[in-house]
């Protein structure tokens, strides 16, 4: 495995590392807040409380921590203008067991805690068995991303991927446990505006994923951020963008106003739950799927077309 160095600049090396990303090649893990929570005893992610799920088992990594196709005005990761498919990688086994010793390293500092959260949740915390391809970046760029499910696959790891769509030909041929596929724009003109792409033919691209989402024999997820006066005023767009792909299940959850997206949008554009959940209602009476989950802390509402157990059984 190489030094980040071969891949990232200093520079954003310097602010990955500000930010608490363990680095390792292109790749890299860092500690969800959700995690923290609860190893703290102080409440679990909402993917927790609808699928159940076990935040504390759960490593939140990338295998391009700086590679994306958007610069999408909402994210609130650093960007990077670096997009293209890598030409030199890391092997899947390698991120494997890095993405685990890292996690590792980066809990080690609530061993003090261990006392309070018991030995059996700590024991549990660094032993993961799930890990979200999701934390910057975007995933499918790693030219080996399907051996990398399968390689976390492998150690009996329940897999969630979530992707931009640019690379359909990718989200075709990857089998995680659970895909997600993210969708904010309901038209071309508010792609370019808000998800700022840097390929010409992305908007095409995202709706040729939404098609193929229909033969995806897994569990599958648009998962929609709502930004007030941006795309909250356009449910019935959305949900024809949606019905074209006909997921499992819809995510609809708030814009928040943190990190990096602060030097891009306004605090104002961020959404109450209670704005959320009738952006979800609406965009369902387009739909008719079932309101079968909310979680107020994180301010998402969880859509089901009912074809799938709420449940994740590994």
């Amino acid at each position: 495995m190489k030094g980040t160095e071969e891949y990232l600049s200093k520079e954003v090396i310097s602010m990955l590392r500000r930010q608490h990303y363990a680095l390792f090649g292109h790749s890299a893990v860092k500690v969800c807040h959700w995690t923290k929570q609860s190893l703290r005893g102080k409440g679990v992610c909402y993917k927790e409380k609808f699928y159940g799920i076990e935040c504390h088992r759960c490593i939140q990594m990338t295998p391009a921590v700086a590679w994306c196709q958007q610069q999408c005005r909402f994210c609130w990761r650093p960007l990077t203008d670096t997009h293209k498919i890598m030409e030199a990688y890391d092997k899947p086994e390698e991120i494997v067991e890095q993405s685990i010793e890292q996690q590792r390293v980066l809990l080690s500092g609530f061993g003090a805690l261990r006392e309070q959260m018991g030995e059996k949740k700590f024991s549990e915390a660094n032993n993961p068995n799930q890990v979200a391809i999701s934390l910057s970046g975007e995933p499918t760029i790693y030219p080996e991303l399907d051996e990398l499910i399968k390689a976390y696959k492998k150690r009996d790891f329940s897999t969630f991927v979530v992707s931009n769509g640019m690379l359909p030909e990718v989200m075709e041929k990857i089998k995680p446990t659970q895909l997600y596929l993210s969708l904010e724009s309901p038209n071309k003109e508010v792609h370019k505006k808000l998800n700022v792409p840097l390929l010409k033919d992305s908007w095409e691209r995202l709706n040729k994923s939404l098609e193929l989402f229909n033969d995806i024999k897994g569990r599958t997820v648009i998962r929609i951020t709502a930004i007030k006066g941006i795309n909250m005023q356009y449910p019935k767009e959305l949900a024809a963008l949606i019905e074209k792909a006909n997921p499992d299940f819809v995510e609809v959850k708030a814009y928040m106003f943190i990190g990096y997206s602060r030097k891009r949008m306004k605090e104002s554009d961020m959404p109450q739950h209670s704005e959320v959940k009738e952006f979800a209602e609406k965009i369902n009476n387009y739909l008719n799927y079932t309101l079968v989950g909310e979680s107020k802390p994180s301010r998402v509402v969880l859509l089901s077309r009912g074809s799938k157990s709420l449940r994740i059984n590994g």
